[in-house]
């Protein structure tokens, strides 16, 4: 995968990375040289749906690779291979899914849920050894106590339990 265009959309990217894996069975090489925005270090989350329903979602608060670009490939793979939810995804599936990448801002500590909306902000709650996150504009999340009671239960924290509030904001790109 060599001379990406600088314009390249990430959720291209991701698909490219992923078609590349299932078919040969390795991480290909990252475009080069990388356009400026994929040699940022920062967090992000790959999406996949099948027929408008999730198939994979992993993501990554804050950035553990070299670059955006390897980030956003590495969770590529994971969405379609680890995510714990679902079975993997095989190659004959990935003319059917839908990828998204969200990039993440900054996490910001946030003193109360009055400063969450959960359109524009996503959400990562903590409490002890636990944490959840739900990213921000999702279908059928409308209200801030669904978004944090959501983000509670995936993270394994009970009802009524103290947490603190994070929040941050995405760049979300979808597949043109």
């Amino acid at each position: 995968m060599s001379d990406a265009s600088p314009k390249m959309n990430p959720a291209a990217l991701a698909r490219n990375v992923l078609k590349h894996y299932l078919e040969k069975g390795r991480m290909p090489e990252l475009p080069a040289p990388l356009p400026p925005e994929y040699r940022e270090k920062t967090g992000a989350f790959v999406s996949l749906k099948k027929r408008g329903r999730l198939r994979g979602c992993i993501g990554t608060i804050e950035p553990v690779r070299e670059n955006l670009a390897a980030e956003i490939a590495a969770n590529a793979v994971s969405a379609a291979l680890r995510d714990p939810r679902f079975p993997p995804v095989n190659r004959e599936e990935l003319p059917e899914l839908s990828i998204s990448v969200d990039i993440l801002s900054p996490l910001e500590r946030i003193s109360s849920e009055g400063d969450l909306d959960p359109k524009k902000y996503g959400v990562m709650v903590c409490s002890g050894l636990h944490s959840g996150l739900l990213l921000p504009d999702l279908e059928g999340i409308n209200t801030v106590s669904e978004q944090i009671r959501i983000a509670c239960q995936k993270a394994g924290i009970e009802p009524g339990e103290p947490v603190e509030l994070y929040r941050f904001k995405v760049t979300r790109y979808r597949e043109k």
